[in-house]
């Protein structure tokens, strides 16, 4: 609690008693407004209903936002209460995350990217509730087994970590849909990753994968598949079982060629350039089949190319 509060006071001092202009010094009002408003915030963190009073209803959820305080650590008030839905801790300087957390046990969404985080604590496998879970952009290197016991969990985003693979457990996340893993230190996909049925929406690209399983198809609601700048060879042929999908990145590989059957994805519209584009992207590939001119003809003429005669 202390830290909260010098963190807050630092912050507010350094605000405030930037000069307004140049050359200008603050007043004496200035600066009585100026310890005014110092002294309203620490008060305002002082106790858990003070607290509470930063809480607000946001689309009916009872939500609390932290982020951009520079905090290190948490105030211990904040765990008791157990009425919050939403908590932003981002983009804070937290590198650990107290077992208190378990304690808020109606939480729906808790968002801790941006932080300096070397783990998540096992209690977080308490938070029944759980749909959403950022914690990209910290140093994570591993995520805890009980984190599988978050069976609500819907989008889960652990991008921009250090993360090689994860625990079986998750493969009892069968209501995730978003899944986001890029910009790790994955060489396979995690073997959980092919339970997960219900994904639509898997990113990993800018990791270390030299091939995808041909138990991808096992995805069968994929809508969206990433896996730009990697090292693949190959693309499985299963892979071509997954109709459904709208956009599939694999640009920045090393590819040689491409499955004759992918004629079969269907909703794959265009050859697309733009990353947000649905579509095909295999660019930047050491293509030999199709060969260039082809895949400047188009989709069209890539899936006559590939597509046997009858």
């Amino acid at each position: 609690m202390f830290l909260l509060r010098q963190n807050i006071s630092k912050q507010h001092t350094s605000n405030d008693t930037a000069p307004r202009s140049a050359g200008r010094k603050p007043n004496s009002d200035d600066s009585k407004r100026q310890m005014r408003r110092k002294a309203s915030c620490v008060e305002n963190l002082s106790s858990v209903d003070r607290i509470r009073k930063h809480a607000t209803k946001h689309l009916g959820y009872s939500t609390l936002s932290l982020a951009m305080r520079g905090l290190e650590e948490m105030p211990d008030e904040l765990w008791e209460l157990q009425e919050l839905q939403k908590l932003n801790l981002s983009l804070n300087a937290l590198s650990v995350l107290p077992s208190s957390l378990g304690y808020l046990a109606n939480l729906v969404i808790l968002n801790v990217w941006g932080n300096e985080l070397l783990s998540l604590p096992p209690e977080i496998g308490q938070l029944g509730k759980l749909r959403v879970l950022f914690a990209h952009r910290n140093r994570l290197s591993d995520v805890p087994e009980e984190l599988g016991h978050c069976s609500n969990l819907e989008v889960l985003s652990l991008a921009n970590n250090q993360i090689v693979t994860l625990p079986n457990s998750l493969s009892e996340l069968r209501r995730l849909t978003k899944l986001n893993l890029s910009h790790n230190r994955i060489q396979h996909i995690p073997a959980c990753v092919y339970s997960m049925r219900s994904l639509n929406f898997l990113h990993l690209a800018n990791n270390h994968l030299e091939n995808l399983a041909d138990k991808i198809q096992e995805l069968v609601n994929l809508k969206i598949l990433i896996v730009e700048k990697n090292s693949l060879h190959a693309l499985p042929r299963t892979l071509c079982c997954l109709t459904g999908l709208e956009l599939l990145n694999v640009d920045f590989n090393e590819l040689q060629s491409i499955p004759d059957e992918i004629y079969k994805l269907r909703r794959l519209e265009k050859l697309a350039c733009h990353p947000l584009d649905k579509g095909l992207h295999v660019v930047h590939n050491p293509l030999v089949k199709p060969i260039k001119e082809v895949l400047q003809g188009g989709l069209n003429a890539l899936y006559n190319y590939l597509k046997p005669a009858f």
